[in-house]
């Protein structure tokens, strides 16, 4: 199934072009960009048993149609799930752990921080099961705390412990020994050895993945690290193939969880920096559209098949936390602050134990989908819900090319929910409609009141699929008064990678506290990372002229455990100390919703080195034309305010609307990629980027 905005498919061959394919759960959303800001989309179906289908699709049947030369394409980035659906999956590689000895079992002894305090039965929250106890091998040596030789690598244990792991059949191997990140010289010795003795095996070592302290979170991150990295390199390499046989000679770009995107060697040699790639790319354009529009100050919610990702963009500037959690473990990785629920268009409505409506976080998926969908899905989705009240054209869903069955959702919903609750058929699709909505406002809630922000203040930006058709509903639940939906929300995600910067990063463990660290001592750590980024972006064809470089660092109290990252103030080495200690408060109060004046220490310093991307932003000039033959009118939609009297509102074709164009609530606004529900009481009018801004009337 492909789908594209009517008007751009008239247009002449580029002259050159930017590509992004971002794959989620359900879609493969594409979008181009030509080197005068023109853009094209399309959405096809994605292929959960293998992902890079998809793709070859896209580029076999959309670069002909668009009339674009594969040997015109300078630039295409790539947003993937690869990484975390292997850890989700547990279809990583058989994995070996050496450690130092005597701390072999750091990695299932794990923190005494439990997630679920209340839990009467305790369960492991430790990701013991990536190397089991008979994968886990103790090496002799012992670096100090200030890097100095203990005790010499022993390589008669080294060459035991090896062997070991080689019998027990493991595929990929990660070192992690004590104090590495103070001296990695035992690390990359026994790296080293294990290469060049059986190079078969995949070696990562916590010294390049994770060069700061604390022994159990380095050690997590390092193994996770070594789980994905054959299955990645074995990914991007069928890409990169793909792409040389297609005729594309553009380096293939990918997306990193901080935001960044960076080329493919690269990504292959750190791929615990690609969890959460995909929502990455959504925050970062959800950001420059919201930039576009004029609004710096968003929560962002991205609803696809599958799930929804919130986050919270401040100022321009989308929040970075030092950690991630993934499938319950917490990966200490900077990543984009999202936020992601089971809540989608394919979430399942069900019934628990207690007689109460569920849904989510099981979907349905791309396959078979929705009941509504006609391809043997039997189970009732807040898609099924959506066309049982109205919201959607079942003729115009996905641009028309899927057609949607009405009476198949009505079953569904019917037999799954409605009956089994005592409740008619418009109460059961719009209690699916409540439910999902309650939860997502809740996430919305974990991202800012739980941090101390009043989401009144911020306009909400919905995108993905299905983002746009519960927008007013959950600004309402909020108090939020504006919602700013994108002129492509539907593919926000693959436009973000195109509006990405080219980023690397270097980070260092530092530990000292503030009022006693040597300024000299900071800025010739700084000048050695930003040496090492400088020799990626080379590596990548990035003129040194053209990079910004940024020093942070990341910090905490005396005595805490967890830090936040502040970034480093130029200027002199004194002001710089007394700067970073203000910033750092402010920060935490942001964060946590207090701070105190209690002394502050570093624990890792980081230089991040980023560049604009090649790709052109999007130009608002070249859309707005009409894609339909004509306009829809009006049709009944149920809402909450009366459910026994459907009213009609009126239906629009977003590509018939010009700048200015104003339209009041009730309304539905129709689009190839997405449909935006106005409820009563909100009135829309289109900016002059092309964004639909909504606003609550008093």
């Amino acid at each position: 199934m492909v789908f594209h905005n009517g008007p751009h498919s008239q247009l002449r061959g580029w002259a050159l072009a930017s590509i992004g394919i971002d794959i989620g759960g359900t879609f493969t959303d594409v979008v181009a960009i030509d080197d005068d800001g023109a853009q094209r989309i399309a959405k096809l179906p994605s292929t959960r048993a293998d992902p890079s289908a998809a793709v070859r699709t896209a580029l076999a049947q959309l670069l002909p149609q668009w009339g674009i030369a594969a040997a015109d394409v300078t630039c295409f980035a790539h947003g993937t799930t690869v990484a975390t659906n292997a850890v989700l999956e547990r279809r990583g590689a058989r994995l070996g752990l050496l450690t130092t000895a005597g701390f072999e079992d750091v990695l299932e002894i794990g923190r005494q921080n439990r997630r679920q305090i209340y839990e009467l039965m305790l369960k492991p929250e430790t990701p013991a099961f990536l190397a089991p106890g008979a994968r886990r091998r103790g090496v002799v040596e012992a670096i100090g705390p200030d890097g100095s030789v203990q005790t010499p690598l022993d390589m008669a244990s080294l060459e035991a412990a090896v062997a070991a792991l080689v019998a027990a059949d493991v595929e990929a191997i990660a070192i992690c020994f004590l104090y590495a990140f103070a001296n990695p010289a035992h690390e990359r010795a026994a790296a080293a050895f294990i290469r060049e003795s059986h190079p078969r095996l995949t070696v990562s070592i916590s010294s390049q993945v994770d060069p700061a302290f604390r022994e159990y979170e380095r050690t997590v991150v390092t193994a996770f690290d070594a789980y994905v990295k054959a299955g990645l390199d074995r990914y991007l390499g069928d890409m990169e193939r793909d792409l040389a046989g297609a005729g594309i000679d553009a380096p293939l770009q990918i997306m990193q969880s901080r935001g960044g995107v960076c080329g493919a060697r690269v990504a292959r040699q750190r791929p615990i920096r690609l969890f959460l790639s995909g929502p990455a790319a959504g925050v970062v354009g959800a950001r420059a559209a919201g930039r576009s529009a004029g609004h710096e100050d968003l929560i962002t919610v991205d609803i696809g098949g599958t799930s929804c990702d919130i986050a919270l963009i401040a100022r321009g500037a989308p929040v970075i936390r030092p950690e991630g959690l993934l499938d319950g473990y917490r990966i200490r990785v900077p990543m984009v602050d999202v936020n992601s629920i089971g809540a989608g268009g394919g979430s399942i409505a069900w019934i628990d134990a207690g007689g109460g409506l569920r849904v989510g976080p099981q979907s349905a998926g791309a396959e078979p989908g929705p009941a509504c969908y006609a391809r043997g899905g039997e189970d009732a989705t807040v898609t099924d819900a959506s066309i049982v009240l109205g919201y959607l054209d079942p003729h115009y869903f996905a641009g028309g090319t899927l057609r949607l069955d009405p009476d198949l959702a009505a079953r569904a919903i019917e037999h799954k929910v409605a009956r089994p609750l005592g409740l008619s058929l418009r109460e059961a699709a719009l209690g699916i409609h409540r439910v999902l909505n309650a939860q997502m406002a809740e996430g919305i809630r974990l991202v800012s009141i739980s941090r101390g922000m009043d989401p009144r203040r911020f306009s909400l930006m919905p995108f993905g699929g299905g983002g746009a058709l519960h927008a007013t509903a959950l600004a309402r639940e909020l108090g939020m008064t504006t919602v700013v939906v994108p002129r492509h929300p539907g593919v926000l995600c693959a436009a973000g990678l195109l509006s990405a910067q080219i980023e690397h990063e270097a980070a260092a463990g530092f530990l000292a506290r503030l009022d006693a660290a040597d300024p000299a001592e900071i800025l010739a750590v700084c000048a050695r990372l930003a040496d090492e980024c400088a020799a990626r972006m080379r590596d990548e064809g990035v003129a040194t002229e053209a990079v910004a470089t940024t020093c942070y660092a990341d910090v905490c109290y005396v005595g805490q455990a967890h830090h936040l990252e502040v970034p480093l103030a130029t200027g002199t080495p004194e002001a710089m100390l007394s700067s970073l200690y203000v910033d750092f408060c402010e920060r935490y109060d942001k964060v946590h919703g207090h701070h105190t004046r209690a002394p502050a220490r570093f624990v890792n310093l980081r230089v991040v080195q980023r560049t604009p991307n090649r790709a052109q932003p999007p130009s608002s000039a070249r859309d707005g034309v009409a894609g339909r033959a004509a306009v829809p009118g009006r049709r009944r939609i149920i809402l909450l305010a009366d459910i026994d009297h459907p009213v009609n509102a009126e239906v629009v074709d977003r590509d018939s609307l010009a700048r200015g164009a104003i339209l009041h609530g009730p309304a539905i606004v129709e689009q190839s990629d997405t449909t935006t529900l106005i409820e009563p009481g909100w009135t829309g009018r289109v900016a002059s980027d092309l964004s639909l801004i909504l606003t609550r009337q008093p």
